[in-house]
């Protein structure tokens, strides 16, 4: 199974990572594609150029064995859309190996709201990583699109190439990219909420500040 995990990544931090690697040991999937995205359609544009957040990102998981940097949404010109990403991996990998789209609890208590959401089902798994003991609240255009579909048990997912949704819990650490952008900005460290050497590429290159 491959993992997606998409993103602003702006910088980087171990808020994305270390879930990131709960779900990659966890559900046993052979790789996780991290992919920054390109132009922002759901949020504000990133302040790092493309091409340095792509650098953080390989600086950041060099050495972790499954995790691999994937450009294609910044060599893609336009909207990062995630189906348009799920429809290149698929032409790819090919229909028939699982794919299992992470996302974060937030995201996926607005997923009816993103672009052909029950199109993203048929081509990929959603893994919705959320901290334990927490849960979606109710929403009827989530819950449509939820019916039929929610596994309780990992294995499942490598049984069908897509359309399952599976609540997996991680470690959740409390850091945001803001966070990080700000203490930059005021001058401290950011040290130890994310990867030093990902810290390395904004001091020499005077981001966020």
């Amino acid at each position: 199974m491959i993992g997606v995990l998409g993103g602003t990544f702006d910088p980087i931090h171990f808020g994305h990572l270390r879930p990131a690697l709960d779900c990659l040991q966890a559900l046993a999937l052979d790789e996780i594609r991290l992919i920054p995205l390109n132009v922002a359609v759901h949020r504000a544009p990133p302040v790092a150029s493309s091409a340095l957040r792509l650098a953080m990102l390989e600086a950041a998981i060099a050495g972790q064995p499954g995790f691999v940097a994937d450009p294609r949404e910044i060599e893609r010109p336009g909207g990062s859309y995630t189906y348009d990403t799920l429809i290149s991996l698929r032409a790819e990998l090919g229909r028939e190996r699982p794919l299992c789209l992470l996302i974060g609890a937030d995201a996926f208590a607005g997923f009816p709201g993103w672009h052909r959401p029950a199109d993203i089902l048929d081509l990929a798994h959603l893994v919705v990583m959320q901290r334990p003991g927490a849960s979606v609240a109710p929403d009827p255009a989530l819950q449509a699109l939820c019916a039929g579909r929610i596994s309780d048990r990992a294995g499942d997912l490598a049984e069908t190439s897509a359309g399952r949704i599976l609540f997996h819990e991680v470690t959740q650490i409390d850091v945001s990219a803001t966070h990080v952008r700000e203490l930059v900005r005021q001058g401290l460290s950011p040290r130890w909420l994310l990867p030093d050497a990902v810290i390395s590429i904004i001091t020499r290159e005077g981001l966020y500040r």
